[in-house]
């Protein structure tokens, strides 16, 4: 018979277990992008780095540096105007009676579950033929676009739960919609902000596909595409391709660290009502 101990260190045991083999990959990564070139071999990777080496960073960030520009130029704006149109939408669906809305709404939720690899032929030849294709501002409005139904429901479900006596109060101040919007709801809206804010600078961060179809030029590409591009033909450079991925993750995991709390708060406060 098991006993309540028994089973508590059974539980300690799977848990440092569980969390063992996820960060073992993490582990490679890091000892190996601390080796020089000529310590790395693949069947030593998981030995640790005997002559610490800075090299594969010091590689990684003459290669990617313009490549990480382009990143935080791409998800900057797209993570704003994806709070701000999500908000406006979210809004008027969530508090303004109009006819057919439910079907209309229901409409653009359906983006959400539309595949990426079954629209880029026509988004290529959309992009084509309003010139923006091969350029980042073509990849930051398909991000923008594609962001909406997410961004909405997040919004339209934080909106749903506010009082309308909320909204009337402000109406009878003098204020219009829009107005109320502006000077009464969004001001209460920093939670969902939050939530989206980290939701589309974290996808937009580490999209690939978007970003190697749209984006044919080094120059412009994000930093996704030019880990990918670090790989050789012949030789290939494991610390620096490993010091890479992890220059590469340090925003998201710095987003997190310092805004996971109000994350995890934003998509409670619209998960229920009342």
């Amino acid at each position: 018979m098991i006993t309540k101990k028994s089973s508590k260190i059974l539980k300690y045991t799977l848990a440092y277990i569980a969390v063992a083999l996820f960060l073992f990959p993490l582990y490679v990564v890091f000892n190996n992008s601390l080796k020089p070139f000529a310590d790395v071999r693949i069947s030593e990777m998981w030995i640790p780095a005997q002559n610490i080496s800075f090299e594969g960073y010091a590689e990684a960030f003459v290669k990617l540096g313009q490549n990480i520009q382009n990143s935080f130029l791409l998800v900057i704006p797209v993570s704003l105007f994806s709070v701000i149109f999500g908000a406006i939408i979210g809004f008027i669906f969530a508090k303004v009676k109009f006819r057919y809305s439910n079907i209309i709404f229901a409409l653009v939720i359906f983006g959400m579950f539309i595949p990426y690899q079954s629209i880029l032929i026509p988004l290529v030849r959309t992009m084509n033929t309003v010139g923006l294709y091969g350029h980042l501002s073509g990849l930051i409005v398909t991000h923008i676009i594609y962001g909406l139904p997410i961004s909405s429901l997040m919004f339209r479900n934080y909106y749903a739960k506010l009082p309308d006596e909320l909204l009337e109060a402000g109406m009878i101040d003098g204020l219009r919609l829009g107005g109320v919007f502006r000077k009464v709801v969004v001001p209460i809206s920093l939670p969902t902000m939050v939530v989206v804010l980290i939701w589309q600078f974290t996808s937009v961060w580490n999209d690939f596909l978007f970003a190697v179809v749209l984006t044919q030029r080094p120059s412009i590409q994000p930093i996704t595409v030019a880990l990918q591009n670090l790989a050789g033909t012949q030789v290939i450079e494991w610390n620096v391709q490993m010091a890479g991925a992890l220059i590469a993750a340090i925003p998201t995991l710095l987003v997190y660290i310092f805004l996971g709390k109000y994350f995890i708060q934003g998509l409670l406060s619209g998960s229920v009502k009342g």
